[in-house]
């Protein structure tokens, strides 16, 4: 019979009652796994989490198992919305009970957070099915998304489209940031992915998330020459591409999204078409990007252009706590 202390559950403690060195086992196995499962160099995010810790400011709680840290999870509040940023087990540790031990304790502190009324979360690093039920299921919605790479080596063979002829294609202008928000806002009304971040819904979210994409390290370093404004004549914003480099040799489309009056016109195609070639002249050996199952007609289109899925994922949403 295992000894009682086996078997004792882990004990939840807030990120704040620890030190920053408490948790550098957990996040060197994690920048490792990032390393190998998605080829990104997370080292940056890592260094992030270690500075909040240190000046307890970062918002979360950890498991702890006979005084070692076995797992984390840390959120962001913004107004009224929370963003749960990661979830992560070490692996000989990594159960459905614990991840949703880990979850639990976080959805909880949140739906105790006064005027406190949606909860988003894209977590790659999850070991359980990604469509199980979750804590707190009663309020949650779940969206299927795809990580998708590709080798840029065939980057080169990707024919110019029609749309480079007819619409005018730009390198990024963070002048240009407010047309970029309103065409974000405008391209994504209606659309699924809204249902997944709201910030896509609204101009003034757009904002927020084009300065997140610019200068947070969260899908790596923005990476300017790769990112593609495309303009219809005379001038108007009609498509983007934003990208960013997640590793010495690896590039990640971070969005990429047209207007509705342009679409099926081949304009993203064209402005993908101009990011993995940037990535390629950048000696960048592969791209990656994802997407939500649903949108099929973006799926098929990466499938073309070279891109394979290699991990689904979840997307959730918790309202109405």
């Amino acid at each position: 019979m295992a000894a009682l202390s086996e078997l004792r559950a882990p004990e939840v403690v807030d990120l704040r009652d620890l030190q920053a060195e408490d948790l550098n086992p957990l996040l060197e196995e994690e920048s490792l796994t990032w390393r190998s499962q998605f080829s990104w160099d997370s080292s940056a995010s890592a260094e992030l989490v270690r500075r909040f810790v240190r000046i307890q400011a970062l918002n979360g709680f950890a498991l702890l198992l006979h005084g070692r840290v076995i797992g984390y999870s840390y959120y962001v509040c913004e107004e009224r919305k929370a963003l749960i940023g990661d979830l992560y087990l070490l692996r000989e540790f990594a159960t459905t009970e614990n991840e949703d031990h880990l979850l639990a304790a976080v959805l909880q502190a949140l739906m105790k957070t006064p005027y406190m009324h949606r909860v988003e979360a894209q977590l790659l690093m999850m070991h359980g099915p990604y469509d199980r039920p979750m804590p707190f299921s009663r309020y949650l919605r779940t969206q299927s998304r795809i990580f998708m790479m590709m080798d840029l080596a065939d980057a080169a063979e990707l024919p110019e489209a029609p749309a480079a002829t007819r619409y005018l294609f730009h390198s990024w202008n963070e002048n240009r940031q407010e047309e970029a928000a309103k065409l974000i806002a405008r391209s994504y009304e209606g659309h699924i992915d809204g249902t997944i971040n709201d910030q896509y819904l609204s101009v003034s979210g757009a904002r927020r998330f084009l300065m997140n994409i610019v200068q947070y390290p969260g899908c790596g370093a923005f990476f300017a020459p790769g990112s593609y404004l495309a303009d219809s004549v005379p001038r108007r914003l009609e498509g983007l591409s934003l990208t960013s480099l997640v590793a010495q040799n690896v590039g990640h489309i971070t969005q990429i999204c047209v207007s509705p009056e342009v679409r099926q016109r081949g304009v993203g195609y064209e402005l993908m078409r101009r990011s993995l070639r940037a990535f390629a002249n950048c000696e960048c050996e592969k791209a990656s990007l994802t997407v939500t199952a649903a949108n099929e007609g973006a799926v098929h289109l990466y499938q073309r252009m070279g891109f394979r899925a290699t991990r689904r994922f979840g997307a959730y949403v918790w309202e109405g706590f």
